[in-house]
């Protein structure tokens, strides 16, 4: 079992926890972690782009002059790609990019993400994600230590009272988010992931093999 320390929004020491060691002490896998978050990234695309073909843009379809004895280059109809307002030739059309990787997959990569991040002393435990009243400054002034040392901070609750919700979405940088969402593209991409400890221990639960 590996130990973590517990601390308040004051960054004073509250207790120590104990976390397996199964999924905070295993090995950086940068390619599984690679992997799992481009899958994720490719699944919140909506892949509505789309261009005309010949097919579709509007015009005749009358050949423009004879074929030839005019001194002209050789052409077709005005739709062609060849002229301004032609089809669009191997444009992108609307599309699913959405797949999936195995769970296990997914799972290894949070772990080695997370054991990545506790070594590198990237991740935070406090004792409680509260605040009093919705109030932006509220919130700034309580969790100051944390938002004013690094430039994007996420933290992560079991569940996200809408008070905190409310006061954390206009600070740059900082995310507040429940457990039922969380990610690894999220855990990548901020420098530091607060936790509760009440999340952590639920999610050391839920990731254990």
């Amino acid at each position: 079992m590996a130990q973590i320390t517990v601390i308040n929004s004051s960054l004073e020491t509250q207790r120590e926890i104990q976390v397996p060691e199964e999924i905070f002490g295993v090995p950086y896998r940068q390619d599984i972690i690679h992997e799992a978050v481009l899958c994720y990234a490719a699944n919140q695309r909506l892949g509505t782009h789309s261009t005309k073909r010949r097919d579709e843009v509007s015009g005749s379809g009358k050949k423009l002059w004879k074929q030839k004895h005019t001194g002209r280059a050789r052409m077709g109809e005005v739709r062609s790609p060849l002229w301004y307002h032609g089809g669009i030739v191997f444009g992108p059309k609307p599309r699913d990019y959405s797949y999936a990787i195995p769970r296990k997959v997914r799972r290894n990569a949070m772990r080695s993400l997370l054991a990545e991040r506790l070594r590198r002393g990237a991740l935070k435990v406090i004792d409680g994600l509260t605040i009093e009243g919705a109030k932006t400054k509220a919130f700034a002034t309580k969790f100051a230590p944390f938002v004013e040392a690094h430039k994007t901070v996420l933290f992560v609750d079991e569940r996200v009272a809408p008070e905190v919700i409310r006061a954390s979405r206009n600070v740059p940088g900082v995310k507040t988010t429940g457990l039922d969402e969380i990610n690894v593209y999220d855990l990548a991409r901020y420098e530091m992931v607060v936790f509760t400890e009440r999340a952590l221990l639920k999610l050391a639960e839920v990731l254990k093999p």
